[in-house]
């Protein structure tokens, strides 16, 4: 079967284009959704990145009901394997334990996805229940980065931002809990925004105030594409135990301005946390870059007790996991986690989260309080606070320190390892601010370096609104222009035949 379009094409097209030719009658979303698969299929073995692909869906894009005047209008997209679930498919959250594990229902936030007229045709890696930095267990599965593939994609949105990196779809669900979105982001080379607390909808299977630090968003390669993805998916199911943020205009067209003159602070060393010379020179010249976009640009440290924030964020984590473990375990009549079935860290996590007491979750509450008030203040006076989006380089494949097959015995030293690589992005978490990394630095190695951006609550407009400006700036050439070494573009020809399509680009 002839491709709708070269792999070129397809590589310059993101979703809103690739849109537009299916309003156009160019292309038709079975054919767009027959080449985001034939992509997987040829690059998926290098990557690890889809964990399965729903052939019915790539046959009939509108048979689950994916609004074709939506957005999107009927574009393929890939959901991560944790967060919401999808009726009828498998949902195994990178578990040995949850596999065969399917859903009975669409989440409110797949019900909203489907209306954008985005059509779900596959999954992608987590590690288990999203906890480590990267889907890494070979008795599951190991992902890695398109980059460069003896280094790891980081996560928890792993195989999205392995899948997005390579080109094999321009847009694809992802999740953050502590930097799940914008770490992967920033090791891949893709735009990841973290928005704030009360934009998406975790219902019906808990809520902003049961989940407290974890939201749902999407990794693209273009501004457009994940404004245009909160702009169509963001808003409360009923129900809700906090009102939603809503914007005074889409972010689609808040985009096409250029933000007013920013007072932009920008920071590496966060407590006992500090970033490498080369990662520190990479933000100096991102900071020098934004100077020159007309931005007031200053190294400032926000004042916030970093040891507290991050000790509660660990205790946050611990609690919240404890839960998670517990509920399927006791769906499936256990009392223990099966050693054989749930990662060693993941077990020690439960071991541990099973005997907090509600006076140390309020202890907690009230660190996050007071850390989110101390950043609420900061931004009275700063627009941005602009970091690295990790300390330390991209890890190698198997640097069993960061993942849940870890042996070592304490999960406190294995979350203060965790927060010494990625130091700067759970801070959002904690307080519920909107966080955003772009595609504007590179490691000594070659490898991305995405450049972090935070600012106050309910602002995500302001991120993205400044993530546009750089874009033009750089003439979209986002990662100096380069891709990675395993990309659709590499794709033999020969093997798939593609037709031309005209005005694509």
């Amino acid at each position: 079967m002839n491709l709708a379009m070269s792999w070129n094409e397809w590589a310059n097209l993101d979703a809103i284009g690739l849109a537009d030719l299916v309003r156009k009658g160019q292309i038709t979303p079975q054919e767009v959704a027959q080449q985001a698969a034939f992509a997987i299929d040829a690059l998926n073995p290098a990557i690890s990145a889809v964990i399965e692909v729903f052939d019915d869906a790539v046959h009939d894009p509108m048979k689950d009901g994916t609004n074709p005047d939506g957005a999107f209008a009927g574009i393929p997209f890939l959901m991560k394997d944790l967060g919401p679930t999808v009726k009828g498919r498998l949902q195994e959250m990178g578990s040995l334990l949850m596999q065969g594990n399917r859903s009975s229902a669409d989440s409110f936030l797949t019900s909203r996805i489907r209306q954008a007229g985005l059509n779900i045709i596959g999954r992608t890696t987590t590690p288990e229940f999203g906890l480590c930095s990267s889907a890494e267990n070979p008795a599951v599965y190991v992902t890695r980065n398109p980059w460069n593939l003896d280094y790891t994609t980081c996560g928890s949105s792993a195989g999205t931002a392995a899948s997005v990196a390579a080109g094999i779809i321009p847009l694809s669900h992802a999740t953050d809990g502590g930097g799940s979105i914008r770490i992967p982001a920033g090791v891949n080379g893709n735009i990841g925004l973290k928005p704030s607390r009360g934009v998406f909808s975790v219902a019906p299977y808990s809520s902003d105030l049961m989940g407290v630090v974890s939201v749902q968003g999407c990794h693209s390669r273009t501004i457009r594409d994940t404004a245009a993805f909160v702009d169509s998916c963001r808003g409360g199911a009923p129900g809700e135990f906090m009102p939603y943020w809503l914007p005074p205009e889409p972010y689609s067209e808040l985009i096409r301005r250029d933000p007013k003159k920013l007072r932009i602070a920008v920071s590496h060393e966060w407590g006992d946390y500090q970033a490498t010379p080369h990662i520190v020179a990479e933000l100096e010249g991102a900071a020098r870059f934004l100077e020159a976009l007309g931005h007031h640009v200053e190294w400032v440290i926000p004042d916030i007790d970093f040891h507290a924030a991050y000790r509660a964020q660990t205790e946050c984590y611990i609690m919240n996991f404890t839960q998670t473990i517990s509920g399927l375990l006791e769906q499936k009549g256990l009392e223990q986690p099966p050693a054989n079935l749930i990662e060693p860290m993941c077990i020690r996590v439960w071991e541990e989260g099973r005997f907090y007491s509600y006076r140390q979750r309020a202890k907690m509450q009230a660190v996050f309080n007071d850390t989110s008030r101390r950043l609420a203040a900061f931004f009275e006076d700063w627009d941005i606070i602009l970091t690295p989006t990790m300390a330390l380089p991209t890890p190698l494949v198997g640097t069993k320190e960061y993942l849940t097959i870890s042996e070592n015995p304490s999960v406190y030293d294995w979350f203060e390892n965790l927060w010494r690589i990625f130091s700067y992005t759970p801070i959002a978490n904690l307080c519920g601010l909107p966080g955003i990394s772009l595609p504007m630095a590179e490691l000594e190695n070659g490898l991305p370096l995405g450049i972090h951006a935070l600012t106050r609550q309910g602002e995500d407009g302001l991120l993205l609104q400044l993530g546009a400006q750089i874009e033009r700036a750089l003439n979209g050439k986002w990662n100096h222009g380069r891709r990675p070494a395993v990309h659709v573009t590499s794709i033999d020809a020969v093997q798939f035949p593609a037709k031309c399509v005209k005005d694509s680009v």
